[in-house]
């Protein structure tokens, strides 16, 4: 065993019991050597995985997007103090805590994943060669996963290696489809939820450059991957494309396309709301109402002094005993 293998040991652990729970679930149904039964089982390890994330991913949104919305600023900071890089350093970490933006908080998911990740390869890694590696598997499960398959195509199998036309178009059409969900994720924070301001500068040369280069290395490096590693990479990145989109819709940030968007669905909404109707397009309320005769009704003032006119005091009955003495 290596030493990463050695390192790695309690994730391998933590990702084959996982899958192995997810396997007890689907295998009465859906048969325990079925290919879908292994990719359900893929795809609830994402799930689970995800869902414990989710806290996190919030926060990464949030960062990238305060991160976004700093950079003019930024930008004034680099101009007044960049001849003097100990104080422009200073004035930035003064920035981030006012602001309460960590400039790491982005890429916490994402350091976080990567062990998952890796584990998990390592162990489709490891069926494919009928090796064991977690406590959660035994060489039956492994077996079984290893001569699973979907669309003619083993989960264990990778496109490089592989004389299969069926494992190629499978593990190509799986690359094409990491690669866009990759890219549309990237794009849709970059297009949807940051003000042009912060589309120019430094940081959105860098988000512009990770935009195009992470699915290209993705679609490099997929070639290599098996194809259950695959279908994790893909499932994750739907999901964090559907998360972030319903993010983006219901915490845009102010002065991005999404905010502009969001303003004008509840505005639409309101339009449709009962009792809503007499708000004005300027956002005033409508006080004037005809009176039944259709004369304009009289101002505040004198609606208070017609109502003290016409008030009348009832006259009250005396008792008897005060009654005789009158």
């Amino acid at each position: 065993m290596s030493w990463y293998d050695t390192i790695l040991t309690p994730l391998y652990d933590v990702v084959s019991w996982i899958i192995r729970a997810f396997y007890t679930v689907f295998s009465p149904i859906l048969g325990p050597d079925s290919g879908w039964t292994w990719v359900l089982s893929i795809v609830g390890l994402v799930v689970f995985i995800r869902i414990l994330l989710i806290p996190l991913f919030v926060r990464q949104i949030r960062a990238s997007r305060n991160m976004a919305l700093l950079q003019p600023k930024v930008r004034e900071l680099q101009k007044k103090y960049g001849h003097d890089r100990e104080r422009m350093g200073q004035e930035l970490m003064k920035l981030y805590k006012e602001s309460g933006t960590n400039p790491f908080s982005s890429c916490l998911p994402i350091l976080l994943q990567s062990p998952i990740f890796i584990a998990l390869f390592r162990v489709l890694d490891g069926a494919a060669n009928g090796l064991v590696r977690g406590s959660g598997l035994n060489q039956t499960l492994v077996d079984s996963l290893r001569h699973a398959s979907i669309f003619g195509a083993h989960i264990s199998d990778k496109f490089i290696g592989s004389t299969s036309l069926s494992v190629r178009i499978v593990t190509i059409v799986l690359i094409l489809l990491m690669t866009a969900t990759t890219f549309t994720t990237q794009r849709q924070l970059m297009r949807k939820n940051m003000p042009p301001e912060a589309l120019t500068g430094q940081y959105a040369q860098q988000q512009k450059l990770l935009l195009y280069v992470l699915p290209l290395v993705f679609a490099v490096g997929g070639v290599n991957f098996p194809v259950g590693v695959l279908i994790y990479w893909f499932t994750t990145n739907l999901w964090t494309m559907g998360q972030q989109f319903w993010v983006i819709r219901r915490n845009p940030a102010p002065g991005t396309p999404a905010y502009d968007a969001y303003q004008a669905r509840k505005t639409k909404k309101a339009g449709h709301r009962p009792g809503l109707a007499g708000i004005l397009p300027g956002g005033a309320k409508e006080t004037a109402k005809e009176t039944p005769n259709g004369s304009a009704p009289a101002a505040d003032g004198e609606q208070a002094e017609t109502a003290q006119t016409v008030k009348r005091v009832q006259p009250q009955r005396l008792p008897r005993s005060k009654r005789k003495g009158r």
